[in-house]
């Protein structure tokens, strides 16, 4: 009987834990650890599992520290979270908050003082983004998320790697461009939580400036697709159609205004945002294989 209520509670853990992470799985998760594998390349199939791990393992604790802020907020506008859907008391998750520091740090320190470096930025930056509230304008709330963003991509590039002590000098072109692509479009994840952010005072790009934010993806999403296929080398039909896409992606923020529509296009955005982070291995499979063959 002590085996099978074990079970269950362990059961329950590992779904409360899921539930702190699964709104992230396209935007963070998958793109992240696409990013990975073609920036590094990855070193063999096995190091796969320990990108997905590292990734995961630091986005519930970002997800935990954001979520032990204002659970009050949660239970009016995101009752399906673990805290107002009682899966765990806001005690239990602050000492889980504050006990996935150690643990998240002590496993990056497994692989290269460059990861445990990358770990030890991400924990100053969820401390800056929650405690010391820098998701409350937008400004603040682009600029850190956009840092920590890479600092994922470091930290997951670095495992993925042959070297787990530097990034190849393409890994480190693919991060820079993806903390000014990721800065410069994070409001795509805002609009659809308008309410919600309005209720607490909460300023970001869609509310400050609604509709320049909206301008803002309309002409980002596709600018950003031109630099993209240009730096990363696409031949004529592929940047077309990614232009393309990025295009209808940004018009439908343009005019479709609903929450649920600002949902949907949320989506199509992180498809986007996931095709990009492939253009690296574009390069590095397509491009320099046929310079080694010339």
């Amino acid at each position: 009987m002590s085996a099978l209520v074990f079970g269950r509670a362990i059961s329950k853990s590992l779904f409360t834990f899921h539930l702190f992470t699964q709104n992230d799985i396209l935007t963070t998760i998958i793109p992240t650890t696409l990013f990975a594998l073609v920036a590094a390349p990855l070193c063999s199939p096995y190091r796969c599992l320990h990108v997905v791990w590292w990734i995961w393992l630091h986005l519930l604790h970002f997800n935990v520290a954001n979520q032990v802020i204002d659970p009050a907020e949660d239970g009016r506008n995101k009752a399906s979270r673990p805290i107002p859907a009682g899966y765990i008391s806001l005690r239990d998750a602050v000492y889980l908050r504050w006990s996935l520091v150690p643990i998240c740090l002590a496993s990056s320190a497994y692989y290269s003082i460059q990861v445990l470096g990358a770990s030890l930025a991400m924990t100053l930056l969820t401390l800056w983004y929650n405690e010391f509230k820098a998701h409350g304008h937008w400004f603040s709330k682009n600029l850190v998320t956009g840092l920590g963003y890479a600092c994922f991509q470091v930290g997951a590039t670095l495992i993925a790697g042959r070297d787990m002590s530097r990034l190849e000098p393409d890994a480190l072109l693919a991060v820079l461009l993806s903390i000014a692509m990721f800065a410069t479009t994070l409001q795509a994840q805002d609009f659809k939580d308008q309410e919600g952010d309005r209720s607490i005072g909460r300023r970001t790009l869609p509310i400050a400036y609604p509709s320049p934010a909206r301008v803002s993806m309309f002409v980002g999403l596709p600018m950003w697709s031109i630099c993209l296929t240009q730096v990363w080398g696409m031949d004529a039909f592929c940047s077309i159609a990614f232009v393309f896409y990025s295009g209808l992606v940004g018009l439908r923020f343009m005019v479709c205004k609903t929450t649920q529509a600002d949902r949907l296009s949320c989506k199509l955005y992180s498809l986007w945002f996931s095709v990009a982070h492939l253009l690296p291995g574009y390069w590095r499979y397509f491009h320099e294989a046929h310079m080694h063959i010339s």
